[in-house]
Formats: C-alpha cells, structure tokens, sequence
C-alpha cells in the first residue's frame, strides 16, 4: 500500500508540473504573438459631418479641393483639346447673352467648377474633365469647349437661380422683410436685405475669412455695394440715367426680393464694381475673391447670375 501511496504522489507531482510547464509555454508564445504581430491599421480620422444649414437649390458639382493631388498634364490625347481651349478662351467670337463677345475666359472660373476640375482652361486636366462633362451631356466627348455646351451650362446655371422663372408679369411685390447690414459689411450707402439672406452672407463670409484670408487683403473685397432695391427708384435711374439694364431692372429686378446682393469682386483700373464692360468682368474673373465664391457660395445657399460675377442670389427662403 505504501508503495501505491508512493506512486500515486509523485504522479500528481508530476501532473501539476506539466500544468505549470503548460501554463508558461501559453505565456511565452502569447507574449512572442505580441511582439511579432504587425501593427494594427490607424483609425480612419472622423469625417466632418455635412453642412446641416437650409435646404437649398441645386448645388454646382463639388470640384477637387486644393488639398488634393490634381494632375493637369492629363493625357496626352488631351494636349491638341488644350491647345484649342487656349486659343478659344481669348479669341473666340459668340454671343452668350446677347452683345457680342471675344473669348469665353471670364466664364472659366464657373466652367471649371461646373466640369469638377481645378486645372486652368488652357491644361489637358481641363480638357479631360470637360470632356467627362461632355459625354453626359453630347452630343461630343473631345474635351473642346464650344459655345453649345457653354449654352447647356448656362440653362443649368439658370434654374438653379429661382427668380430667373418669375416672369415680369408675375413679378412679386417688394418686400418689406428688411434689415440693414452693418456699416462694415457694405462698400458705399446703407443696405438693407432681408434677415435670412443677411445671415447667411455673414456666415459665408465668416468661412471665408478663416479658408481664404488672403482675399482681404483689399479692404472692400466681398463687401455688398448693392442689396434691396426700391422699384421707384429703379424706374427713376432709368429715365433720368438710362441705367435701364434692358428693362429688366425696372420691370423686375431680383433686387426687390430682398435675396440678390451685389458684392465687391474686384475691377479693372478705369472700371467699377458694376461695370458690364468686358475687360471689366475680365479682371473680376481673375478675382480671388469672386473665385471662392464660385467653389463655395453654394454651401451657404448663394447662387450667381453668371454674367455679372458680382451678383449674388440667396435660394433659402421662398421668393
């Protein structure tokens, strides 16, 4: 018996050994698994959640940001739809809304936010972005610009701006829903704009202060030089001035809506902020001001009529 007792012992000596043995080696190849194991992916960093402002019109096609690799060079099948975009920006001879024009530059700012492409209009990156454009829209796909597609873009460009469909016998009656902007928010008189379109004017121009200073550099740039506007004296300026804007002013100006401003974009030596001269316009293209707009008045509901890069009309709230 003694001998079993014996026996018996050292086997449970031995199986708690084997216990402790087995416990040891799981420790050991626990702690090699943690030291030979890749890294685990980083966290994707958290998205900015959208814009939760009002419900606007249609919004231009969000373009690359500039913080993104953009090639421009494009493919080589592109360089020949380069060439011919740099010589039609500059000479071309139509007519877009009416007077005769020469070239189509100061409507590459709006084109190329239109076509999503941060490229200048006389790169291939320009031309293959357009011609991307141009295959939803036909009836060709070469990256050339002509004046039918500028036409499609401006039909496009039109309906996002809802007073462009108020006929001016159905003109709406002034509004008198007004504020005054503050005597720093304006280039000349007093505005007044109704409350919401003021609102989102200053929240606008509050991200463009913190995303693009440097525009402020002018001390006018993007102040309002003209926001709601009597009829009557609208009609007074055409008769005694002739600043009759082909009637449209005086029949039924967006302006009496109390959601179009006019803002300080910049203008050519010997021009003005309104000027519809070409050469004026031109500059105010050029304008770094007037081209953060285009990328991104639309975020905050504002949208442009495209012949006057000064214009700006706010969709947010019913005509």
């Amino acid at each position: 018996m003694g001998a079993i007792a014996a026996v018996t012992g050292w086997i449970m000596r031995a199986l708690r050994w084997m216990a402790v043995l087995a416990l040891v080696a799981v420790a050991v190849l626990a702690g090699a698994w943690l030291l030979l194991a890749p890294d685990p992916p980083p966290k994707a960093p958290a998205l900015p959640e959208p814009y939760q402002g009002e419900t606007f019109a249609e919004a231009p096609l969000a373009p690359a940001g500039p913080e993104q690799t953009v090639d421009c060079g494009g493919p080589a099948r592109f360089q020949a739809a380069a060439r011919a975009n740099t010589e039609g920006a500059v000479s071309l001879v139509w007519t877009p809304f009416g007077p005769e024009e020469v070239g189509w530059e100061t409507y590459a700012p709006l084109i190329a936010a239109e076509i999503g492409t941060t490229c200048g209009f006389g790169e291939p990156g320009f031309a293959q972005a357009l011609a991307g454009w141009q295959r939803r829209h036909g009836p060709t796909s070469d990256g050339v610009m002509r004046p039918r597609d500028f036409e499609t873009m401006k039909q496009t460009w039109h309906r996002r701006r809802p007073f462009s469909k108020i006929r001016p016998e159905d003109c709406p009656p002034p509004t008198a829903d007004l504020t005054f902007a503050a005597t720093n928010e304006v280039y000349g008189r007093p505005m007044q704009l109704r409350p919401g379109t003021l609102a989102a004017y200053r929240r606008m121009i509050a991200a463009a202060r913190v995303e693009a200073p440097a525009i402020f550099g002018r001390p006018e740039a993007l102040k309002i030089f003209s926001a709601w506007r009597d009829p009557e004296a609208d009609a007074r300026r055409c008769e005694t001035e002739g600043n009759c804007d082909g009637l449209r002013r005086t029949l039924c100006s967006a302006h009496r809506t109390g959601l179009a401003l006019d803002l300080h974009v910049g203008m050519a030596p010997g021009g003005d902020p309104a000027s519809t001269a070409a050469f004026n316009r031109l500059a105010q293209s050029r304008d770094p001001g007037y081209r953060w707009l285009v990328r991104n008045a639309h975020r905050f509901g504002f949208v442009n009529y495209p012949f006057e890069p000064w214009h700006w009309e706010w969709t947010g709230e019913p005509i």
